[in-house]
């Protein structure tokens, strides 16, 4: 399966790249679990940045697309190596079950595999620079008109409505 074929609303990746990028090379910044659905959200830099960015994203001079993956319906969830950032590829299976699919993350500082829906969430589409030491806790610009209202850099992560929603 690619991307393309279980994201619920590709729309926001598709106007950056012009199709749904590879999930192969993303660095994980985050993993939220959540019992509500139950939902595991990955914060994910994606592995190449578009060629035709948002005129102010070229502006300010930024360098790396991130967004967050929400995988609904989760359970048999299993994470034996977590050190972020990680960069690992993201593979999915259709799992015996209708619309249900079987998620693994591994690579470089991660091994997380669960099964879920294979209806998948993208959000919180944003651009930044990466800073010398690799983190990403400077200026964000996100490309919904909520989110850059409310947000100008990431949020702690205590703010559930960005995190779980």
């Amino acid at each position: 399966m690619t991307a393309e074929d279980f994201l619920v609303d590709p729309e926001p990746l598709r106007s950056l790249y012009g199709r749904v990028p590879d999930l192969v090379d993303i660095r994980v910044r985050s993993i939220n679990l959540n019992w509500r659905g139950p939902t595991v959200t990955l914060r994910v830099d994606l592995p190449s940045y578009p060629e035709s960015p948002p005129r102010e994203w070229t502006d300010a001079g930024l360098d790396t697309v991130q967004c967050q993956l929400q995988f609904l319906a989760a359970e048999n969830i299993s994470l034996t190596d977590w050190n972020p950032p990680a960069l690992c590829s993201l593979e999915t299976v259709p799992h015996g079950i209708e619309r249900r699919m079987r998620v693994t993350c591994r690579g470089s500082g991660l091994s997380l595999g669960f099964d879920c829906s294979d209806s998948v969430r993208v959000g919180h589409v944003s651009a930044f620079k990466v800073t010398e030491s690799g983190f990403d806790d400077g200026a964000h610009l996100f490309m919904s008109k909520i989110d850059a209202r409310r947000h100008t850099s990431l949020p702690g992560t205590q703010d559930r409505t960005f995190y779980e929603r």
